[in-house]
């Protein structure tokens, strides 16, 4: 990557803008409910503050709309760094303006602070020139470290970074882009995708990408319900993409000419609807008209977990069913635990749900790499230019 890292850069006495994702679940009383994310940039910010720098931090959380609204304020992610940190953060009232300005001038060296959430401005999301402006008037160095929102070309990611003359990555974003090239470059073999969630529409462009790098696709999930059907494969009344059925037989079709293996569940776990307390086992081909798929079955799995066995190389983004529901996790936490016995290998799990299932399933500390970013590891891997990393390398 051609940026340059945080560790390159003289941080002393600066206004050091760091771009972090602290866009976390917060649990009903209002606390962080999973730190996850602020754990990731901490190397990144204490770097910062023991060379001397004035931090600034900022970060969008939720979907406030472009307007201030408390339920997204970033003051329990402002506590919670601060305990993590053992050092005051202030938390600016507003993500630009006078309240903010002086937050930022009243910094010292080494002093942390926190913008209120970007997205309470409508600037942010619409990349608008005074906004990105504005926030690049608080940073002497600016520094990206929120990969997740590196496919989003917002004030903070792109369009305040041409007004800062020094900038970079921090270390969460160096170590994402390393990690992730190692899956589009010449990779360990076999090289083995498992791709599942809910609509191929959203990862038809990441499967197309694949059918030139992969010696196998294993499709769970919703998605694999469209698959099925666009092979014939009766699928009662399971959620599947009628419009998108021309593009999975095209895909099948490419797959086979290209010797890439194409994976398919072969049973599923069935139920009138996702909020059934249980869920039946039956082969892929007997769907009945008043069910619907909600899991890849334990045969389905097994053969997942068979392909994996020989594979070199990795890359997991998707759920293999209803995650959420426990009758229909069995079959994500079964590929979780698949990817884990692999000796050797480089495994890497991009997306939320994903995530989920190896930290449940008790084994990411047995994962290469865990990624931060769901739809920017996808575009990454797919071959897209991610603006936000475009943005430092111009």
């Amino acid at each position: 990557m051609a940026a340059k890292t945080i560790a390159e850069l003289d941080l002393q006495g600066r206004r050091v803008f760091i771009r972090v994702d602290f866009n976390v679940p917060l649990t009903p009383a209002g606390g962080v409910s999973d730190a996850t994310r602020i754990r990731e940039s901490l190397p990144t910010i204490t770097h910062a503050i023991e060379r001397g720098a004035r931090v600034v931090l900022a970060s969008h959380l939720g979907r406030p709309k472009g307007r201030a609204k408390p339920e997204f304020s970033l003051l329990p992610v402002a506590a919670y760094l601060a305990e993590a940190l053992g050092r005051d953060v202030v938390l600016a009232d507003e993500p630009a303006g006078d309240g903010a300005k002086k937050v930022v001038n009243d910094l010292r060296d080494g002093g942390v602070a926190i913008l209120e959430n970007l997205r309470f401005t409508p600037g942010e999301e619409a990349n608008d020139e005074n906004f990105s402006r504005t926030l690049a008037s608080y940073a002497d160095v600016y520094i990206n470290d929120a990969f997740g929102t590196a496919h989003r070309a917002h004030a903070s990611t792109v369009g305040m970074v041409k007004y800062v003359s020094s900038k970079g990555v921090g270390f969460l974003m160096d170590r994402e882009a390393k990690m992730l090239s190692k899956l589009i470059g010449d990779v360990q073999r076999p090289f083995v995708a498992i791709i599942g969630g809910v609509k191929v529409a959203d990862k038809i462009g990441l499967l197309e990408s694949l059918l030139s790098r992969a010696d196998a696709v294993c499709l769970g999930g919703a998605m694999a319900n469209t698959f099925l059907c666009a092979k014939g494969v009766p699928m009662g009344h399971s959620m599947v993409e009628t419009s998108k059925l021309p593009i999975a037989r095209a895909f099948l079709a490419k797959a086979e000419a290209g010797g890439v293996r194409v994976v398919l569940p072969r049973d599923l776990v069935v139920a009138t609807d996702a909020k059934s307390l249980t869920g039946t086992v039956i082969p892929a081909t007997s769907v009945p008209d008043d069910q619907a798929a909600f899991d890849i079955g334990p045969d389905s799995a097994a053969e997942i977990a068979s392909v994996l066995s020989r594979a070199g190389t990795v890359f997991w983004n998707g759920p293999m069913g209803v995650f959420e529901a426990q009758p229909f996790a069995a079959g994500t936490i079964a590929v979780a635990k698949a990817m884990a016995q692999l000796m050797g290998a480089t495994t890497v799990v991009g997306g939320g749900d994903s995530v989920a299932a190896v930290h449940r399933a008790g084994v990411a500390a047995n994962i290469t790499h865990i990624s931060t970013g769901g739809g920017a590891s996808l575009e990454f891997i797919e071959g897209k230019k991610l603006p936000g990393l475009a943005a430092l390398e111009s």
